[in-house]
């Protein structure tokens, strides 16, 4: 029985030689992974910032109702009091 397990040196050799390439293809497709990993962690960041803003947006809107025109990428009041200006902004 122990004839049956005796592996002849040149197999052996071609045995160690591919457990060497497989081991440096699960190096390489590990290292793939991890830059993936990598990415997908930037850009849901990305993402998470981006719906950040569209939400800060959405939420500098006018109710239905308000009919009045808004500036929507100043940080100052939309409709700024100019001295000498008493007339209604333009919605044109």
């Amino acid at each position: 029985m122990s004839d049956s397990f005796n592996i002849p040196e040149p197999s052996l050799s071609n045995l160690h030689l591919a457990l060497a390439r497989l081991k440096d293809k699960l190096t390489l497709a590990t290292k793939a992974m991890e830059e993936v990993r990598q990415d997908r962690a930037r850009l849901e960041t990305k993402i998470a910032d981006a719906q950040n803003r569209i939400q800060h947006i959405l939420s500098r809107l006018p109710e239905q109702s308000d009919t009045r025109q808004l500036n929507l990428l100043t940080t100052e009041e939309p409709n700024p009091i100019i001295s000498g200006d008493d007339h209604e902004p333009t919605t044109h």
